[in-house]
């Protein structure tokens, strides 16, 4: 038996925020694995924000949600993750229990199209802004490509930076993995 991966980790963490009813945020809808696991979480009276700037991405996404858990309140939004403060109503700024992030590119489609420093801090200030106390905003960081791991270092400093006395965050990472294993980074509004 081995220690818990780190996408099951951060949803074993989400799990135990997160309440039937609740609005979510996928801020990297990708293949939708983390889409689904938010509309199963979130179950038939819950609503769950699914951003991606790739077409592939929501196309897959909704694949699986049809496969997976057909009938739920999802909400596709082809833009990035930087303008979720504009595309989730008003009404649920603060509100929100948990919003989750993989940080990279898309497995199986252009390695070109990468999520970005400057449009990623922007998209955690936003969260941090949704997010209701207790809620939780999750980031594993993939850093195998260009540009990764200067993204995860500023991802690192922002997630440092934060006013202890309204949240804490974690680290959880596997230290002695080669080729660049991916970590995550949580953060808890107090």
């Amino acid at each position: 038996m081995g220690f818990i991966s780190i996408l099951s980790f951060a949803h074993k963490l989400i799990e135990e925020r997160v309440q039937p009813g609740e609005t979510v945020v996928d801020g990297t809808a990708g293949g939708g694995v983390d889409t689904a696991f938010l509309a199963r979480l979130v179950g038939p009276s819950g609503i769950v924000h699914a951003f991606d700037i790739q077409q592939q991405a929501l196309d897959r996404t909704a694949s699986r949600l049809e496969q997976e858990c057909p009938g739920r309140d999802v909400r596709l939004h082809l833009r990035s993750h930087e303008a979720m403060l504009d595309a989730i109503p008003e009404e649920n700024h603060g509100r929100i229990g948990a919003v989750m992030f993989n940080l990279g590119y898309l497995p199986g489609a252009d390695h070109e199209t990468v999520t970005e420093p400057a449009s990623t801090l922007t998209a955690l200030e936003a969260s941090a802004r949704l997010i209701r106390r207790g809620g939780i905003i999750t980031m594993v960081l993939y850093t195998g490509h260009s540009g990764g791991l200067e993204e995860a270092a500023e991802v690192e400093r922002w997630a440092a930076a934060l006013p202890q006395k309204h949240f804490q965050t974690l680290q959880y990472r596997f230290m002695n993995q080669i080729n660049h294993p991916p970590y995550l980074i949580a953060v808890e509004k107090r």
